[in-house]
């Protein structure tokens, strides 16, 4: 890791959603219920030394299913509410058509719809359908803790369900800046004013709670740097996790519970297209390389290699601004879509977006 200013470490590390390999059908994601109030964090004094929590207060193990990407993956939640809102990290349920979540307490397992996300923050709002008295978590603000406290991770690790696993340590360094990758996507994103901790965080624990010594939650789980595995060993080790600040998480959860939709939070069902696209080269616009099939995007006649440069009234200079423009829109929105193919010529079509999974 190198130092970069501020005394905020940079790193490149994984994001800790367990991929694995399936095909599935979809689920519909509806709005209902985005009133409820949130808990607001409540702050705790500095823990000091004390031995670390052993509770796992309010802890859902997430399954989500990627029928587009042929893949599924496992994750971590953590009870907000009795009526089944849960927290977790946006890259946890980024693609998902289906999601479940085991709720640890009871050992029920619910089916669950997105409430709303927020991607550069990481964080997203999910509810288990049905699900009711389930034990929340408590949070505490990060206020509270400083460099050296005891603290303890709770997670789905590796994916395997059941009781979810323990780990300790310290908090080795606050107000920390990464740069996460999504191995099951290739996508990374930047992350600031994160926690470190020794605890030995894995893939699967992503969306967990950090526990400080009162078995409060003051931070959500999302990242960690991997070393190589040792001899005689399959898994690499873990060195440092990195945690989202419980202030943080929760002002975003409260939005996201408000229908609070802005640049970055996405409220409710997920508008889609129906195109993959990569950057163009030098060129402005989103090069698409692969169709859905069954979407707007091949009812439009939108071919493989075109360029889309134009959505609605705004100009689409690269796949992320695509992205951003398709988040400002919902399922049965009307768009003009404009691009140009290979040889040159430009085209143009008005379509009815379709709904797909969250971004």
């Amino acid at each position: 890791m190198s130092a970069s200013p501020g005394g905020a470490r940079a790193a490149i590390l994984m994001l800790l959603a367990m991929p694995a390999a399936l095909l599935v059908p979809g689920c519909r994601v509806p709005d209902s219920g985005r009133h409820e109030n949130v808990p607001p964090p409540v702050t705790t004094p500095a823990t000091g030394h004390a031995k670390p929590s052993g509770r796992r207060p309010g802890v859902v193990n997430i399954e989500t299913e990627q029928p587009l990407d042929g893949t599924r993956a496992a994750g971590t939640g953590i009870v907000l509410t009795a009526a089944g809102f849960v927290l977790t990290n946006n890259h946890v349920i980024r693609g998902a058509t289906t999601i479940r979540g085991t709720d640890t307490d009871n050992r029920r397992t619910y089916p669950a719809e997105v409430v709303g996300y927020d991607r550069a923050g990481d964080i997203a709002v999910i509810r288990l359908t049905g699900a009711s008295g389930l034990k929340a978590a408590s949070f505490a603000s990060v206020a509270g803790a400083g460099v050296g406290d005891p603290v303890t991770a709770v997670g789905n690790a590796g994916g395997r369900g059941g009781t979810p696993a323990v780990v300790t340590g310290e908090v080795t360094a606050l107000e920390q800046s990464i740069t996460a990758r999504d191995d099951s996507t290739g996508t990374s994103e930047r992350l600031t004013g994160l926690i470190e901790t020794n605890a030995p965080i894995k893939p699967g624990d992503s969306g967990g709670p950090l526990l400080n010594t009162a078995g409060k939650v003051i931070g959500i789980n999302t990242a960690a740097s991997a070393g190589l595995p040792t001899k005689g060993t399959k898994e690499a080790k873990y060195h440092r996790g990195y945690a989202i600040p419980s202030n943080r998480a929760l002002e975003i959860a409260r939005r996201i519970q408000r229908g609070e939709a802005s640049s970055t939070v996405h409220i409710g069902p997920t508008a889609m297209l129906g195109v993959k696209v990569r950057p163009n080269g030098r060129s402005p616009g989103a090069l698409v390389a692969e169709i859905v099939p069954g979407t707007p995007a091949e009812a439009a006649g939108i071919p493989v290699g075109a360029a889309i440069i134009a959505f609605g009234d705004s100009v689409v200079d690269s796949p992320s601004t695509l992205t951003t423009l398709m988040l400002s829109h919902h399922p049965g929105d009307t768009v003009r879509v404009e691009w140009t193919i290979p040889q040159g010529t430009r085209m143009a079509s008005t379509l009815r977006l379709t709904e797909g999974p969250p971004q």
